[in-house]
């Protein structure tokens, strides 16, 4: 593993009812976040590679960290989303780096198929700083009852050295939507959009 880890946290929200309404079955998201050493903290490099392909070693074990802890088959994913917090002594792009060239494909492997983009937030912070993970559906980007966020937030992290990298995965849309649009049982998963 290239990934230097130094701590990984992985939590399950569900949700059972919400304004006084049951919420039948619970709706459930599922956050998976490793914090790593940042290996260009404190310098300029032009070459980010490295945490190109810590990108892509994470994608996949957050991914299947998060279909574990909902306690699904891969299939059964309906939404994801990534971000990352870099600490101090990095820079935004590090996040980029790790976000954006590979990370995507080997979560959607994590959740088979993936035809949409993977929503994606990044910011710098110090500890404890939190992040809005945000959500969408997984294969078809139209699909509104899947727009969502979970708040990610390590309490000893990131480290000026460190980037904390999320992951979400959920197994439903939100809580008792009804705003109209598209339904995740019309959508078809071909093109990303519908």
């Amino acid at each position: 593993m290239q990934a230097n880890i130094r701590r990984m946290v992985v939590q399950v929200d569900e949700v059972w009812a919400e304004n006084g309404q049951a919420v039948s079955p619970p709706t459930r998201r599922a956050l998976a976040m490793a914090v790593i050493e940042n290996p260009f903290a404190g310098r300029y490099v032009q070459d980010l590679e490295k945490l190109i392909s810590i990108g892509e070693e994470l994608g996949g074990l957050l991914g299947e960290r998060c279909v574990q802890a909902l306690g699904i088959k891969p299939g059964e994913a309906q939404s994801y989303g990534k971000a990352a917090i870099v600490g101090e002594a990095g820079e935004l792009e590090h996040a980029a780096a790790i976000l954006h060239p590979k990370l995507g494909a080997p979560l959607r492997v994590a959740v088979e198929k993936g035809a949409a983009l993977v929503p994606s937030s990044k910011k710098m912070g110090v500890m404890g700083t939190a992040i809005d993970v945000p959500l969408g559906h997984k294969d078809a980007a139209y699909v509104r009852t899947h727009f969502d966020a979970i708040e990610a937030r390590v309490t000893d992290a990131p480290r000026a050295n460190e980037i904390v990298v999320c992951v979400a995965v959920t197994d439903s849309g939100r809580p008792n939507p009804r705003v109209g649009g598209l339904q995740h049982s019309e959508m078809i998963g071909k093109d990303g959009l519908r």
